[in-house]
């Protein structure tokens, strides 16, 4: 069976998603004092540089932003193989008492942000910690939930929702794949 794709933002929705995430984080926190946002190695890096510049665009300061790849961190690390890849961990501020906003792509089984957190504690004690993602395709493994959503997919069972950002692809777009291999 081929596989059928749509896509569920273009460059210009995501754009206007990212500023309604933004809105909402600065209101979920109450502005910008104690605010740190936290991407997620690949593209939840990308997505939370684009809010913190949006922020500072609409607030005038520039909330401290880092980034955390939790390749090690994962609970299946086994089946990566032999020499998973790492990428950059950065936490640029000392975590303890502000208010943390872990950023994602694509929020589906939770098993990422369990990692993110365990990883997260070894860099302090935050007030506490928010989640933010672009897209919420349903299907919890884990007790996860999000605090924003830039929107809802409903994706079938073996379907792949695929995140594209200029800074690495070449484009901004969201698709949705179904059919063939997931």
């Amino acid at each position: 069976m081929p596989n059928s794709s749509s896509i569920v933002l273009s460059a210009r929705a995501l754009e206007r998603t990212v500023t309604r995430m933004a809105d909402e984080i600065l209101e979920r926190n109450d502005g910008t004092d104690g605010l740190v946002l936290v991407g997620i190695q690949r593209r939840g890096v990308q997505i939370a540089e684009r809010i913190a510049a949006r922020i500072e665009s609409s607030e005038g300061v520039r909330v401290p932003l880092g980034a955390l790849d939790i390749t090690l961190y994962r609970d299946d690390l086994q089946t990566v193989g032999p020499r998973p890849v790492v990428g950059k961990t950065l936490i640029p501020i000392a975590l303890d008492g502000r208010n943390v906003v872990i950023v994602d792509d694509v929020l589906f089984t939770g098993r990422t942000i369990r990692a993110a957190l365990d990883e997260l504690a070894d860099f302090g004690r935050p007030a506490r910690v928010g989640l933010a993602v672009l897209i919420d395709r349903g299907g919890r493994e884990l007790p996860i939930q999000p605090d924003v959503v830039g929107t809802h997919v409903e994706a079938p069972h073996g379907a792949r929702v695929d995140v594209f950002v200029k800074e690495l692809d070449g484009k901004d777009e969201v698709v949705l794949t179904s059919g063939g291999t997931a």
